[in-house]
C-alpha cells in the first residue's frame, strides 16, 4: 500500500477559514487518555457507589474549575466556549447519568464514558448548534476519566518548533490556548466554518482549513503546505518552492496589517469596520484598532456563569464598561440576550427542549418572561447616559415584523436606537417591512447559514453547506442590503463571513453598509476594500451570486480582482 507521504505532490481539499499560506511540519494531536492507565486504575477500589460517585465529584471539580480558569484568562469567543464548557461539565443531569451507571453496576470510569455517550447521542439527534457540544462533551469525558486515573488532562501537545496542528477535531480548551508563534496552522478532518475552532482561530489570526478529508493519513512530521485561502493542504511540495510562496504569503498579510484607515474603497465610498466584543476588556483592547465603534456586543456571555439575574443597575454596570471607550463619538451596538441553544443561562434559558436550536431562544426568551429584557433594555439605558456613548439596541431570533415592532417599541422610550438580527430566513425575506419598523438590520450570518441551508454546522460531510459563500445564502444577504439601501437605512453583517477580506468586497458590493468582526481581522478587511472600486464590488457580488457552489464563487471573485 502506498502512503500519503510517498506519492508525489497530493493536495487535500478542506473548507478555508483563516487566510495565509504557511509550511513546516505536522504535529498531530491524539487526544486519548492512555487505556493502560484505565486497565491499572480498573474500579479504583472505591468502596461502594457512594464512594465512586465522590471521585466523580470531585473530578467534576477540577475540570470545571479549569475550564473556568482559562475562561477568566481568555476573551471573546475563547471565553465563552470555555465558560459554557465549565458549565456543561457541573451539568446535573449528566451526573444523575453517571449515577445511574454507577447503580447498574458499572465502575466509575465506564460510567462516565457511558453517561457522555448518552449525551452525545442526544445533542448530536438535535443537530443545529446543539450537535456541536458532542466534540465538548468528549473533552469532558477524556478529561474526567484522566482524573480519575490519576493521568495527566489531554490536551494540544507545545510543538518543539513551529508545525502545522492536524487535528480529527479540537475542544474550545484546546484551542483557545494556542500560542501563534508555534502553531503555523490549523488543520481539522472534522467541523465548519463557523465550528468553534473556527471561531477562535479566527481571533487569534493561525491560518485554519476544517472539514479537510484525509488529513488523519498524514503522518506525524510530514512536511506540509497549508493554505488557509484556498482551503488546501499539499504534500510532497517542494521545500523551497514552498518557503516562496510562505514568503510572499508573510509579506502581503504584513501589508494588510499596516493599514490604518479610512474604512473606504478605493474611490471614495464609506463602509463602516466595527468590533465584536464580549466584555470590558475586549472592548477596550479593540477601540485602539481603525474601528469606528461595536458591531456587536454579545451581553449574554458576561452572564453563562450567573445563577440568578442582576438587576438593571449591576448590569449597567457591566454595560458601561463596553461603551466607555466608545464616548469620543464612536457607536456600540448591544445584542439583547442570545441565549438558549447552546449558550445556556440559568436565570433565563429553558430546560428539556426536545429541538434547542429552533426552540425558544433571544428575543423568544422575554415572550413568557418580559421583565428579563425590560431589566436588560433598563441596564442598557443606565450605561448609556452614564456614558455618552452613542447606544444601538438589536435583538437575536426576530421571526416576524410583528416581532421587530414590539422590540422597537421598548428601545425606543429608552432613548435607543432599535434594531434586529436578520438571523431566521423569514426575516431576510421580509427585511423591506422589518425596516418599516426598526432603524437597522444586522445579519448574523452563521445562524442564517445553519437555518437557510438546513445543515448542522458540526457535520463533515455538510460543511460545504455551512459555508456563508453559499449562493442562496448570498442571495438572502443581497435581498436584505437592497431593503435598505431602499429605505435609506444601515445593514451590517457581523457574523464570522464579515472577517473574509475576500467575501467583505462582495457584501459591501451587495449594498452591506458594515462589516463587524473580530478585532484582529479589521486591517486585513479594510486593506482589501482600500484597494478595489466600489464598481467592482458590485461586479464581484454578481459573480458571487451567480456561481454554482462556493469554491466557484471564491475562485470567481479571486480571478476578478486579479484583473482589476
Amino acid at each position: 500500500m502506498v502512503t500519503v507521504e510517498a506519492r508525489a505532490t497530493r493536495i487535500l481539499q478542506g473548507t478555508p477559514v483563516v487566510p495565509g499560506v504557511v509550511a513546516g511540519p505536522v504535529l498531530r494531536v491524539v487526544d486519548e487518555v492512555s487505556e493502560e492507565a484505565v486497565a491499572r486504575y480498573g474500579d479504583g477500589g472505591l468502596a461502594d457507589e457512594d464512594a465512586a460517585l465522590a471521585a466523580y465529584d470531585a473530578s467534576v471539580l477540577e475540570v470545571a474549575d479549569g475550564f473556568a480558569r482559562k475562561a477568566a484568562a481568555a476573551h471573546g469567543a475563547a471565553a465563552e466556549v470555555l465558560a459554557a464548557s465549565a458549565g456543561l461539565t457541573r451539568d446535573k443531569g449528566l451526573r444523575v447519568a453517571v449515577a445511574k451507571a454507577l447503580g447498574q453496576g458499572s465502575d466509575v470510569v465506564t460510567a462516565v464514558r457511558a453517561a457522555v455517550e448518552q449525551f452525545v447521542s442526544v445533542f448530536t439527534g438535535m443537530g443545529g448548534l446543539m450537535a456541536e457540544r458532542a466534540t465538548d462533551l468528549r473533552d469532558i469525558e477524556r478529561r474526567l476519566v484522566a482524573h480519575l486515573v490519576g493521568e495527566p488532562e489531554p490536551g494540544v501537545p507545545t510543538p518543539s518548533v513551529p508545525s502545522v496542528l492536524l487535528a480529527a477535531d479540537l475542544a474550545p480548551s484546546d484551542t483557545a490556548g494556542l500560542d501563534p508563534a508555534l502553531v503555523l496552522a490549523i488543520v481539522t478532518e472534522r467541523g465548519g466554518p463557523t465550528s468553534h475552532t473556527a471561531i477562535i482561530a479566527r481571533q487569534l489570526g493561525i491560518p485554519c482549513v476544517v472539514g479537510c478529508r484525509g488529513a488523519l493519513e498524514v503522518a506525524a512530521g510530514a512536511f506540509v503546505v497549508v493554505d488557509g485561502e484556498g482551503g488546501r493542504v499539499e504534500l510532497g511540495v517542494d521545500e523551497q518552492a514552498a518557503a516562496d510562496r510562505v514568503e510572499a504569503s508573510r509579506v502581503a498579510r504584513e501589508a494588510l496589517a499596516a493599514w490604518r484607515g479610512p474604512a473606504q474603497t478605493a474611490d471614495g465610498t464609506p463602509v463602516k469596520l466595527l468590533a465584536n466584543v464580549a466584555d470590558g476588556t475586549t472592548a477596550e483592547s479593540a477601540a485602539g484598532e481603525p474601528v469606528q465603534g461595536v458591531g456587536l456586543f454579545r451581553t449574554e456571555l458576561c452572564f453563562l456563569d450567573r445563577r440568578d439575574e442582576p438587576d438593571a443597575e449591576e448590569q449597567a454596570a457591566i454595560y458601561a464598561e463596553v461603551l466607555r471607550p466608545y464616548a469620543d463619538g464612536r457607536h456600540v451596538v448591544v445584542r439583547t440576550l442570545d441565549a438558549g441553544s447552546d449558550k445556556p443561562i440559568a436565570f433565563a434559558t429553558h430546560e428539556g427542549e426536545e429541538n434547542p436550536a429552533l426552540g425558544v431562544r433571544g428575543l423568544r426568551l422575554s415572550f413568557d418572561n418580559p421583565g428579563l429584557m425590560d431589566h436588560q433594555l433598563d441596564g442598557i439605558q443606565l450605561a448609556a447616559e452614564s456614558t455618552g456613548t452613542e447606544t444601538w439596541v438589536m435583538a437575536p431570533m426576530v421571526a416576524t415584523v410583528a416581532e421587530a415592532a414590539d422590540f422597537a417599541a421598548k428601545v425606543r422610550p429608552r432613548g435607543l436606537k432599535p434594531g434586529v438580527m436578520v438571523e431566521i430566513p423569514s426575516a431576510a425575506l421580509l427585511a423591506y417591512r422589518m425596516l418599516e419598523v426598526v432603524d437597522f438590520l444586522s445579519i448574523g450570518t452563521n445562524d442564517l447559514t445553519q437555518y437557510a441551508m438546513a445543515a448542522d454546522r458540526m457535520a463533515t460531510d455538510l460543511a460545504h453547506l455551512t459555508d456563508p459563500w453559499q449562493p442562496a445564502v448570498l442571495q438572502l444577504i443581497a435581498i436584505t442590503a437592497e431593503a435598505g439601501r431602499n429605505a435609506r437605512k444601515p445593514v451590517g453583517v457581523c457574523g464570522e463571513a464579515a472577517a473574509d477580506p475576500l467575501l467583505a468586497v462582495c457584501l459591501v458590493g451587495m449594498g452591506v453598509t458594515s462589516l463587524s468582526m473580530a478585532a484582529r481581522a479589521v486591517r486585513p478587511v479594510g486593506a482589501q476594500l482600500a484597494r478595489v472600486h466600489m464598481e467592482t464590488c458590485e461586479h464581484a457580488a454578481e459573480v458571487a451570486l451567480a456561481a454554482s457552489d462556493p469554491m466557484a464563487a471564491r475562485q470567481a471573485v479571486r480571478d476578478l480582482l486579479a484583473e482589476a
